[in-house]
C-alpha cells in the first residue's frame, strides 16, 4: 500500500480501513438500489397483467367483471372468512405476496373438480376439488398452475386466436353470464391447449419448488383422478374417461404422458422432498368437509364417491368418514348395502361418533332390513338428541311417535 506524505502509519491503516469498509457499503446501495428497481419493474409487470391493452380486451374484461359481480352475491360461494382466508395464504406462498396481492378468490360450493383464474384477475376454486387434495402442497400445484394460466395471459391469447377467426362481438355473446359453472363454461370455450397446459404445468412445479413444497404431489393429483375415473366407470360398468379430453376434465386432461411428464419434472426440481403440508391442509378442511361430502354423495356417482372415501381414510376411518360411507351405501337401495351400511354405523357410534344423523341413518336402514324395534329406538334417540331437526316431523311419523 502507498502511504500519503505526512500520515502516520496508524492514520493510514485507519484511512485503508475506512476505504476497505466504503466499498462493500458502496456494494451495498448498488445492491439495494437493484433490488429496489427490479422491485419496481416487477410491480409493474404485475400491474400490466390487469389493465386491458385495446378495446376488445376491454370487451373482455367487462364480460368477465359482469360474472364477478354474480359471484359476488351468489349463494353458492363460500364466504366463510376461515377457509377463504386460508386458500388464500396457499396462493400468496407459492405465487409470492406480490403477485398474490390483487387476485379476487371465490369459493364455489360444488362438487366437481374444478379450478379456474380469469383474464380480470378473478380466481374460483370448486369445493370439489378441495375435497380431492390430500394435502397442501397438491392445493398450492393447483392454484399455480391456474397462476400460470393468467401470467403468460393465456385465456387473452386464445381470445385473440378466436377474434382473428371469427370476430370480438360474436365470440363475446358465447361467453355466459351467471349460473353455477359460468366460468367453468369459460375455460371450457377457451379450452387450453396442450402447449399452455404444459407452460402450466411447468409453472406449477417452478411455483411449488421456491414455495418450499415438495413438487412430486403435483403428478400423485391427476392420478388419483385417473383411478377415480376407473372407479366410477367400474360401478357404472362403463368405459373410463380417464384418456379423454372431453367433459369434466376437458380443459385439464388426466392423461398418463401429464402424469410422467410431471413425475420427470418433480425429479428435476424437487422442491423439498417431504414436505406437503398435509396436517395444516386437513386442520383448514375439517369443518368442511361433511358438507363436501354431502355434495359429493349427491352425484350418485357410487365407485368415485366410495374411492374418495377410502383415500380420505388413508390413515384410519374416522367416525365422520364411517358416517360418510353409511350414507352412501344407505343411498343404494339394495339390501346387501343396506346391511354393510348397518356395520358402518355401528363401527361410527362405537367409535365415538355423536352426530345425531348416525342414528337416523342406522335407523332407517334397520328399518329397510325388517328390525323395526331396532330401527324405531334409533329414530327416536335421533328425534332426541335433534328435536329441532327440519326432518323431525318425518322422521317422527316413520318412528310411530308425536312431537
Amino acid at each position: 500500500m502507498l502511504r500519503r506524505p505526512g500520515l502516520t502509519a496508524r492514520a493510514a491503516l485507519w484511512l485503508a480501513g475506512t476505504s476497505l469498509a466504503a466499498t462493500p457499503l458502496a456494494a451495498q446501495q448498488q445492491a439495494a438500489q437493484a433490488a429496489a428497481s427490479a422491485a419496481d419493474s416487477q410491480a409493474a409487470s404485475i400491474e400490466a397483467l390487469y389493465v386491458p391493452t385495446d378495446d376488445d380486451e376491454r370487451g373482455l374484461w367487462m364480460q368477465m367483471d359482469e360474472i364477478e359481480r354474480d359471484r359476488k352475491t351468489s349463494p353458492l360461494v363460500i364466504h366463510d372468512e376461515q377457509i377463504n382466508a386460508y386458500v388464500k395464504s396457499v396462493l400468496c406462498k407459492t405465487v409470492g405476496e406480490a403477485k398474490c396481492a390483487n387476485v379476487r378468490l371465490y369459493i364455489v360450493r360444488t362438487p366437481q373438480f374444478n379450478a379456474t383464474m380469469a383474464p380480470n384477475g378473478m380466481m374460483e376454486v370448486w369445493s370439489g376439488l378441495l375435497l380431492r387434495m390430500e394435502n397442501e402442497a397438491q392445493l398450492a400445484a393447483v392454484l399455480g398452475h391456474e397462476y400460470t394460466h393468467f401470467e403468460e395471459r393465456h385465456s387473452v391469447r386464445l381470445f385473440r386466436n378466436a377474434k382473428d377467426k371469427t370476430n370480438a362481438a360474436g365470440f363475446l355473446n358465447l361467453i355466459p353470464f351467471g349460473g353455477l359453472i359460468g366460468l367453468g363454461l369459460l375455460t371450457s370455450i377457451f379450452g387450453f391447449s396442450r402447449e399452455m397446459e404444459r407452460d402450466a404445468d411447468a409453472g406449477s412445479v417452478d411455483y411449488l419448488a421456491k414455495a418450499g413444497y415438495d413438487t412430486a404431489e403435483i403428478a400423485k393429483i391427476w392420478s388419483r383422478l385417473r383411478d377415480e375415473m376407473d372407479r366410477t366407470a367400474e360401478a357404472r360398468n362403463t368405459k373410463s374417461r380417464k384418456d379423454k379430453n372431453g367433459g369434466l376434465f376437458g380443459t385439464h386432461p388426466p392423461s398418463a404422458e401429464r402424469v410422467e411428464t410431471l413425475r420427470e419434472a418433480a425429479l428435476a426440481n424437487p422442491g423439498v422432498p417431504g414436505a406437503t403440508g398435509e396436517q395444516e391442509f386437513r386442520q383448514a378442511m375439517v369443518q368442511y368437509w361433511p358438507e363436501f361430502v354431502e355434495d359429493q354423495l349427491k352425484l350418485n356417482d357410487f365407485g368415485g364417491s366410495e374411492f374418495l372415501l377410502e383415500s380420505l381414510a388413508s390413515d384410519g376411518w374416522t367416525p365422520g368418514l364411517l358416517y360418510a360411507r353409511a350414507e352412501l351405501y344407505r343411498r343404494q337401495n339394495d339390501k346387501v348395502r343396506f346391511a354393510e351400511a348397518a356395520g358402518f354405523y355401528d363401527e361410527a357410534i362405537a367409535g365415538g361418533g355423536e352426530i345425531a344423523e348416525l342414528w337416523r341413518g342406522r335407523g332407517l336402514v334397520r328399518m329397510k332390513l325388517g328390525q323395526a324395534d331396532e330401527g324405531r329406538a334409533d329414530l327416536k334417540e335421533y328425534l332426541r338428541r335433534s328435536p329441532n331437526a327440519a326432518d323431525a316431523p318425518m322422521i317422527a311419523m316413520v318412528a310411530g311417535v308425536q312431537l
